[in-house]
């Protein structure tokens, strides 16, 4: 079967997790870059990583790379590739996006319409014709200019992944469930370990988590743009991952997860969300400020999103925020905290260093993710712990 390489966009720092995700698949990597990793696979390939990936926005096909300072440049390269092996006679064809950085091409209008010229030019010359109906499966693509080299790819997901197809109702500023699956990846969590989110909102940490759990697959719910491609992608591969998800998953996973926000309306948002994700049985909701949290049992995590500024909150009101949690994660016996913020006197207010933070960028918006490092379970009660369960 014929191999290709597929390229999966990521958040800029969330790079190791993708490439293990990808690996865990049974895929080689081909290339690390920032906010992107390139992975060898066929037509099944294209298939399961729609379907199994949590922490990738899209899987491109890989058509090739060109090196371009000029517009004629750029038309010549981009009517050498071989377009006719992925595209149609009755295809709809138009690049969707392109952007550049520290390139001589810049325009990316410009680089959008030269490239859809050029690809109009190859294929008239395969195929004989001087009109496309263009009534066809829809091959979206995507150009990425870095240093005057151009990554071209065709778009196989559409909607972007992190669109499970759970998120009817959000709250202002929730984090993408893509990111909130990776960031989630980067702690030693797992379902056997306490989770609480006292940011929660639209309960997309919680979701994601109890997920994982339970193994459901994150494109379970939804439909990928490929599907429609029958000549590059048969229509039994997408049978077969769904056949593999629905083996997979398991819903009687026991888990502690649980979601506090002091908004009822993200509450109302969160429970909604998590009955059509299939998870509302693994996830305890409620209505609770930070300074009330508390919990019985040791080693647990703390993984939240809690407000920064930017949003829903006012400046004035994030030192006493970030003191209460703080105060919170204090009175916790043996816990974790992860947390994503903006904030710069986070550690300040929180009263203690971090044991690590790791830049993220969230869209636009320089973040880091501050962890704080609980002691483990002594493996013992580790051990025990699975041998009762």
């Amino acid at each position: 079967m014929e191999k290709w390489e597929l390229i999966a966009p990521c958040h800029f720092g969330m790079e190791a997790v993708l490439k293990r995700e990808i690996q865990d698949l049974g895929y080689e990597i081909t290339r690390v870059e920032d906010g992107k990793v390139t992975f060898e696979a066929d037509a099944r390939g294209i298939a399961e990583a729609n379907m199994f990936l949590r922490t990738t926005e899209r899987i491109l096909l890989k058509v090739g790379e060109i090196h371009a300072e000029t517009f004629e440049e750029l038309f010549d390269r981009t009517r050498e590739l071989p377009w006719e092996e992925f595209i149609p006679r009755d295809g709809k064809f138009w690049v969707a996006k392109a952007n550049s950085v520290k390139s001589k091409l810049f325009s990316p209008s410009d680089i959008q319409s030269i490239m859809k010229k050029a690809i109009v030019e190859r294929l008239k010359g395969v195929y004989g014709v001087s009109w496309f109906d263009e009534d066809g499966a829809s091959f979206p693509i995507r150009v990425a200019f870095m240093k005057d080299v151009a990554t071209i790819g065709i778009d196989t997901s559409g909607v972007s992944l992190h669109k499970r197809g759970y998120r009817q109702m959000t709250v202002k500023a929730p984090i993408t469930e893509t990111l909130a699956s990776a960031l989630i990846m980067l702690t030693p969590w797992n379902k056997d370990r306490i989770l609480v989110d006292p940011f929660c909102g639209s309960g997309t940490f919680p979701i994601e988590a109890a997920m994982m759990a339970a193994d459901i697959a994150p494109g379970m719910n939804r439909s990928f743009l490929a599907e429609e491609w029958k000549h590059l992608v048969p229509r039994r591969y997408w049978y077969d991952a769904v056949e593999e998800a629905r083996d997979r998953m398991n819903l009687t996973a026991e888990t502690d997860i649980q979601g506090y926000d002091i908004d009822p309306e993200a509450l109302k948002a969160a429970r909604a969300n998590a009955k059509m994700a299939g998870v509302e049985h693994m996830i305890h909701f409620q209505q609770r400020a930070v300074k009330d949290l508390s919990h019985s049992r040791p080693y647990g995590f703390l993984i939240t999103n809690p407000p920064y500024g930017e949003r829903l909150e006012e400046k004035a009101a994030l030192p006493q925020l970030y003191r209460e949690i703080g105060e919170s994660f204090r009175r916790l016996d043996k816990w974790s905290m992860y947390l994503i913020t903006s904030y710069d006197r986070a550690e300040t207010d929180i009263g203690r260093k971090a044991d690590k933070n790791r830049k993220i960028y969230n869209g636009m918006l320089k973040t880091y993710y501050y962890q704080f490092l609980g002691p483990k379970p002594p493996k013992k009660k580790r051990e025990f712990e699975e041998h009762t369960e």
